[in-house]
């Protein structure tokens, strides 16, 4: 494991000998704040920096809409995401403000269970808009697609 005199890009060395680049923590949040910030409508998913001056980018929130087709259709969900000092190596904490029933989500609290599958095995790659696209994709699958949910607008 090398760390350049810069700062800037760690080096790692893996198994099996070979190198490979480490974007620093505060870079690729950067890179996902950009991403979020220049939006795609058509995903169905947004995010962004929970507040303007989060110099640590820690707090963000995110948007759902429902997937067409589904009981969570022609809904917004609003989540938070706490991206920990460990990010992305480790996962990120994710919690529903919206009220919402479904599987891999704590009914009481609205916590994204850590055993839900992306979550459970959270590779470095794994990113904020993964996420998102993750639950909604998780949204229109047969376990969930029809659950009864909560009134509109209730949050936890």
């Amino acid at each position: 494991f090398h760390l350049l005199i810069a700062g800037l890009t760690l080096l790692a060395e893996d198994f099996f000998g070979i190198m490979a680049v480490i974007v620093p923590r505060s870079f690729r949040l950067l890179d996902e704040l950009e991403k979020g910030q220049k939006g795609d409508a058509m995903s169905g998913v947004s995010w962004g920096l929970d507040s303007g001056d989060d110099i640590t980018l820690t707090s963000w929130n995110g948007t759902i809409f429902g997937p067409p087709g589904t009981a969570f259709e022609n809904r917004i969900y609003s989540l938070k995401i706490i991206t920990g000092p460990e990010y992305p190596d480790k996962a990120a904490k994710v919690k529903f403000d919206t009220q919402i029933n479904m599987g891999c989500v704590e009914q009481a609290t609205g916590e994204v269970k850590p055993s839900w599958s992306i979550l459970s095995s959270w590779r470095r790659e794994t990113n904020i808009e993964n996420i998102l696209l993750n639950l909604r994709k998780e949204m229109a699958s047969s376990a969930n697609r029809k659950l009864p949910q909560p009134p509109e607008g209730a949050s936890y």
